[in-house]
């Protein structure tokens, strides 16, 4: 099967453990695509508003971070599927990421490795994974001390008619200068928090494991105590169809309540924390003018007159 899992596996005694494996795997690859499409976000966001020292001070190192470590991980997910069988190593894949820090530099034991140049590659990725620590930290305060007239451009301007939306306070209020230290420490927690992220957010994404993995023993249950033990009622001919039917009843009732209300709710509130903390953190700002609803009241009066 070049493509999907082997419908033999529901057959297997260690079908839940090949299933949660591949599921945990997946559950990764999704979460690194999705925080990558976010990092690739906050990119055009920074070129919107011409920051260029913020896509090369925070975008680059972000990112070259992030898939030197977990983009890493999804490398040999991708390895280890197309290149080991039941007949070579298949080394554990965290175990593989943890040594690359507790065992820098060393020689790879024979039952993790995984491909020729490991230990090189390993090596060279953790080199750059901690190079964008201080980068983050330290290179945009650095260069905003030692070069003052280097402006980060704000919002595009909006037409005058538009400006009149906007909070009073905002109107009488100069652009605020930072010092050296208050742009390293605001430069520190962001970087705390995505190096710290990167992984507790690659975690994060397991829930859909977790869903994934309660939905098929809900599933398996329902059918199995319901709809498969009405099925091998076996009194008389009359007496079967009826049970049938009633097991059928039940059953299907079970399927909607729990399976689609309950578990859909569910994963809906999961997807939607996914989106909102382990996606949006990566781009979004809320920051921004007030948004102007279209009103005929407003055009009646003049107030949208340039």
């Amino acid at each position: 099967y070049p493509w999907g899992i082997d419908p033999f596996w529901n057959l297997a005694s260690n079908k839940l453990t090949f299933v949660n494996s591949y599921k945990m795997k997946l559950a990764v690859i999704l979460g690194l695509a999705q925080m990558t499409f976010g990092l690739v976000l906050s990119f055009f966001n920074y070129r919107f508003k011409k920051q260029t020292l913020d896509m090369t001070c925070t975008f680059l190192p972000q990112m070259i971070f992030m898939q030197c470590l977990i983009g890493y991980l999804v490398f040999m997910i991708f390895y280890k599927w197309f290149n080991c069988n039941a007949t070579t190593v298949q080394p554990s894949l965290l175990i593989c990421l943890i040594n690359m820090f507790l065992n820098f530099g060393k020689k790879i034991e024979p039952e993790q490795h995984l491909y020729d140049m490991q230990r090189y590659v390993q090596s060279a990725l953790v080199v750059l994974a901690v190079i964008c620590i201080p980068w983050m930290f330290g290179a945009k305060p650095l260069i905003q001390h030692l070069y003052p007239r280097v402006h980060q451009a704000s919002y595009v301007p909006l037409p005058q008619s538009y400006e009149q939306f906007d909070n009073d306070d905002d109107d009488d209020e100069d652009e605020e200068e930072h010092g050296i230290m208050d742009v390293m420490v605001h430069q520190g927690i962001e970087t705390i928090e995505f190096s710290l992220g990167c992984i507790s957010n690659t975690a994060s994404y397991l829930r859909l494991w977790a869903l994934s993995l309660a939905h098929a023993e809900l599933s398996e249950v329902l059918w199995n105590m319901v709809m498969a033990a009405g099925i091998e009622i076996n009194i008389n001919k009359y007496v079967n169809p009826i049970a049938i039917i009633i097991a059928f009843a039940f059953w299907a009732a079970g399927t909607i309540v729990i399976l689609v209300i309950m578990e859909g709710l569910s994963a809906f509130l999961h997807a939607l924390r996914l989106h909102w903390v382990e996606f949006q953190n990566k781009f979004y700002e809320g920051e921004g003018r007030c948004f102007a609803p279209f009103s005929f009241e407003r055009i009646l009066n003049g107030a949208d007159d340039e």
